[in-house]
């Protein structure tokens, strides 16, 4: 019978957030998988742990999978941890997960400590929905990309960022985004744990006169309903009330039903629409 791999979630600062569960796996396992053991072992010694650790991250995370995999086949149950937080989330975790699945070996989670999360709760901004982008991409392509597909986003958005890149990214995410309400979060669960509660351009002048110092969370507004609604009046606008009802009638669209739509988007009611057609 194989073995299980065990998702365990570890503290992303304050180490008295670790489960008393995740303590008695990372005892109980065969194995440890870190992405980085000299990080790692700072947190097995603290809580006086034994077990063997090996190394799983960005840059061996498929060879190494299916060696773990193999492990795991034999019957050995594996604890796979992240530098801090949840493994799996925005870390190469996913990839022994997908693998661990492919090849019919168990796996199961340990919840715990997670840096989007946390953010989220903390910041003040609208929790109900979220799109988590973690780290933007390096690439200068992608990045674009990336950026005005959030610009349309109508979710909360979270975004992570080191001190050293905070600025830029703040400023090109105001040249896409525009005015936004923005929660920069520092240093989670930390001694200098901070929410900084503003606006994008707010923040861009903000942190050009007070260096950025530790881990932060960027949490996003999301584009507001007026403002998609205002998007949506200017785009007809060019158009005559007849052109736009034209416009739905012409794709087959019921008449009756294409004057509801088209007052809806300009703002008017079916009466204004309907006086203006005849």
């Amino acid at each position: 019978m194989a073995g299980t791999l065990y998702l365990c979630a570890t503290p992303i600062g304050n180490l008295e957030d670790i489960t008393l569960r995740v303590l008695r796996i990372l005892k109980e396992v065969d194995l440890i998988a870190a992405e980085d053991t000299r990080n790692s072992i700072k947190l097995l010694n603290h809580f006086e742990i034994k077990t063997p650790m090996t190394s799983y991250h960005e840059f061996n995370k498929i060879d190494k999978a299916y060696e773990l995999v193999n492990i795991l086949k034999a019957g050995k149950d594996i604890a796979l941890i992240t530098d801090a937080g949840m493994p799996g989330i925005s870390d190469p975790g996913e990839e022994l997960v997908r693998i661990c699945y492919e090849e019919g070996v168990p796996v199961t989670i340990l919840p715990g400590a997670s840096a989007v999360v946390s953010a989220l709760a903390l910041s003040g901004q609208k929790t109900r929905r979220f799109a988590f982008e973690a780290f933007l991409p390096k690439d200068k392509k992608e990045k674009k990309r990336v950026l005005e597909e959030l610009k349309e986003e109508t979710r909360t958005i979270i975004i992570y960022e080191a001190p050293h890149h905070l600025l830029k990214t703040l400023q090109e995410l105001y040249d896409t985004l525009g005015r936004r309400g923005i929660s920069v979060v520092k240093e989670l669960t930390k001694l200098h744990e901070n929410v900084n509660r503003t606006t994008l351009e707010e923040a861009i002048n903000y942190y050009s006169e007070n260096e950025p110092k530790g881990e932060y969370v960027l949490v996003i507004e999301g584009k507001s309903k007026e403002e998609c609604e205002n998007e949506v009046k200017a785009q007809y606008e060019s158009l005559t009330i007849e052109e736009h009802v034209k416009k739905y009638t012409d794709t087959g669209m019921d008449k009756k039903e294409a004057m509801k739509v088209v007052a809806k988007e300009r703002g008017l009611s079916k009466r204004d629409v309907y006086n203006a057609l005849i």
